[in-house]
């Protein structure tokens, strides 16, 4: 099998060949890390390869096949760990000259659980400094390009994941999402993205961004995505906010389609500016809901307006956790994080408090409107992707740190919990990916699931690749 064919191999297939034994774990994992060797140097989506303990792992997963041991769902199927989840055998750099070598004494409970299913990690991929910004470049590791057009944008801070799956080096990746970077990287890199409810995927350390961080996976297909899900999912001890019930059968029961469900479609949230070919290509998608059996209708958003006022305030806020670095690292941190950093110097407790009041308002209109909704469609992103070294493209608005501008989509369910997802719905003229968001009611993640996958099989996108 060529390099080119098991890199976009999914994974369902991965491990359904290497379960056969119409598949070695070795050769297709040689085959794998051949092709990333040879074109890394273009996409630089990995932090960290772990290549020859992936391949001493692919040879330990082949010899479980032929020992005839139970094999797991993920057996021999290579995956990757984004650079800001915490890996014992592997460094967690943060994107950040900061946390250059920090070795961590455990893993992020994501990792044990895939391992055990079988999977390989073959290293951590890309992010921006401490996840900050939407934009594929650190100071650690430069930029990321995305595969579709070197040096552009690959998106948020799973960049790395999504250029990954975008280029084919491999099947499945992991990524987190505090404000959108699961699904912004999946809009860009024309991927599939899912950031799930909150609580469903356990996450550790927790974070200090007032419960807004979830874990979700990666993929060029919905299934992937749901198997994956599948197993990183449940219950933990060392995280409090985890949800007390264990997933449900998403991959078993993606085909059930979402005939007469209630689809809502903003294309603007009521808030936000978005590029004219990026608006066209999203109404089109969800138009073609109808098509599968949905009510559709465009409805304006009446929750939408406070949104933009308090993501400023909190990812400001949110940021001052990495003040005490400036005073040794300022001038080798990314120079957008220090002035979002700076902005909040002056901010007090009673405007956190009394910001975080207003917040709980905008979640509950949030939720109470999806009483009347199964789901709701925006744009994923208001832009397509633009160069990689500019906080903002050319014909935005400029700041010193206010990426949020052209990113208003995703961060509202962050806030409020909910399901959503970032599904390739076309092309530009220039050849660049636009995602659809699909986003659905607080614990409904199988529903988010079965509605991308209605919609991949209406209008498939893992057929076509960029040509690296």
């Amino acid at each position: 099998m060529s390099s080119e064919t098991i890199g976009f191999l999914p994974a369902t297939e991965w491990a359904a060949k290497i379960r056969s034994k119409e598949m070695s774990p070795v050769e297709a994992m040689r085959a794998l890390l051949d092709r990333v060797t040879a074109l890394e140097p273009k996409v630089n989506a990995f932090a960290y390869l772990a290549a020859d303990r992936a391949m001493d792992a692919a040879k330990a997963s082949e010899k479980a096949v032929m020992g005839g041991e139970r094999l797991g769902r993920l057996h021999g199927v290579p995956v990757t760990i984004k650079d800001l989840c915490w890996t014992k055998d592997m460094p967690t750099q943060n994107g950040s000259l900061t946390s250059k070598g920090f070795q961590p004494v455990e893993d992020t409970p994501v990792v044990p659980r895939l391992k055990a299913e079988g999977a390989i990690v073959i290293g951590k991929t890309t992010t921006s400094e401490f996840g900050w910004k939407g934009v594929s470049e650190s100071p650690l590791t430069g930029i990321t390009h995305n595969p579709w057009k070197y040096g552009m944008n690959a998106g948020a801070s799973s960049a790395g994941a999504a250029a990954a799956a975008a280029a084919g080096f491999g099947p499945l990746h992991q990524g987190s999402d505090g404000a959108g970077s699961v699904r912004m990287p999946a809009h860009f890199c024309g991927v599939f993205g899912l950031k799930p409810s909150f609580g469903r995927v356990p996450y550790y350390p927790v974070g200090t961004g007032d419960l807004t961080s979830h874990m979700g996976p990666l993929s060029r297909t919905v299934e992937d995505s749901a198997l994956m899900l599948e197993i990183m999912a449940g219950p933990h001890h060392l995280d409090y906010t985890t949800l007390e019930a264990w997933p449900a059968s998403y991959q078993a029961r993606l085909a059930a389609g979402i005939k007469g469900k209630r689809v809502a479609y903003s294309p603007d949230l009521g808030v936000a500016r978005v590029d004219p070919e990026v608006a066209a290509l999203v109404k089109a998608a969800a138009m073609r809901f109808s098509d599968l059996g949905a009510h559709v209708e465009e409805v304006a958003i009446p929750w939408g307006s406070p949104g933009p006022e308090l993501i400023r305030f909190f990812w400001s806020a949110h940021m001052t956790i990495r003040k005490p670095l400036l005073e040794k690292w300022e001038s080798q941190m990314d120079r957008g994080l220090v002035a979002c950093i700076h902005d909040a110097e002056n901010f007090t407790v009673a405007q956190y408090q009394a910001a975080r009041d207003r917040k709980m308002g905008y979640i509950a209109a949030i939720n109470g409107w999806f009483e009347n909704w199964d789901f709701l469609l925006t744009p994923s992103v208001s832009v397509a992707a633009f160069p990689a070294e500019k906080l903002m493209p050319d014909h935005w608005p400029s700041h010193p740190w206010d990426w949020v501008s052209w990113a208003e989509f995703s961060y509202p369910f962050n806030m409020s919990w909910n399901p959503a997802a970032s599904v390739p719905c076309g092309f530009t003229a220039a050849g660049l990916p636009v995602g659809l968001q699909i986003v659905g009611r607080r614990f409904d993640d199988l529903g988010v699931l079965q509605a991308s996958a209605a919609f991949e099989a209406a209008q498939p996108w893992a057929g076509r690749t960029p040509v690296l």
